[in-house]
């Protein structure tokens, strides 16, 4: 009867996805503090070793700008991220002052991982969603992400 109840609520158009939203920020950070029990990185630590494995030579800045991340919050990952021996900064040889990311043999082993948790999930979701689905939850959050973002300035 309770559920029956709880179901009929509504909270309006906006609300409502602003709770969708939530519940799942709340899902991915439970599934990230998961991972980093399991795995010993997080979500967001997993994708930037994902990132610097695709492209080695990658440098913070790009990191920073890729991901909407302000150079601060790039480097105290950065740094977490060669602390747990996953990531390495090189310096480059034209420029000994330019410095650039590759990944470990353990950032590499990571990077080379199967899918599973998070990104099993997703594959499932996006295997069951056409292009237009896709395009559509993709453009809306980052619509939703730019309007908020504007909000901060």
């Amino acid at each position: 009867m309770e559920r029956a109840r709880s179901a009929s609520l509504t909270l309006g158009r906006t609300s409502e996805l602003l709770r969708s939203v939530w519940r799942f920020n709340h899902a991915l950070e439970c599934a990230s503090r998961r991972m980093e029990s399991v795995r010993g990185v997080t979500l967001q630590q997993r994708l930037f070793v994902r990132f610097v494995g695709k492209y080695p030579g990658t440098t913070a800045g790009q990191l920073a700008e890729y991901f909407h991340l302000d150079r601060g919050t790039i480097s105290a990952a950065i740094a977490r991220l060669e602390h747990k021996g996953l990531f390495e900064r090189r310096r480059t040889h034209r420029d000994r002052r330019r410095v650039t990311l590759g990944l470990t043999a353990a950032g590499r082993a990571l990077d080379g991982e199967t899918a599973d948790g998070i990104d099993k999930a997703l594959e499932t979701l996006l295997g069951a969603s056409d292009a237009t689905e896709e395009a559509t939850a993709r453009s809306l959050l980052e619509r939703l992400a730019t309007e908020l973002q504007a909000m901060l300035r």
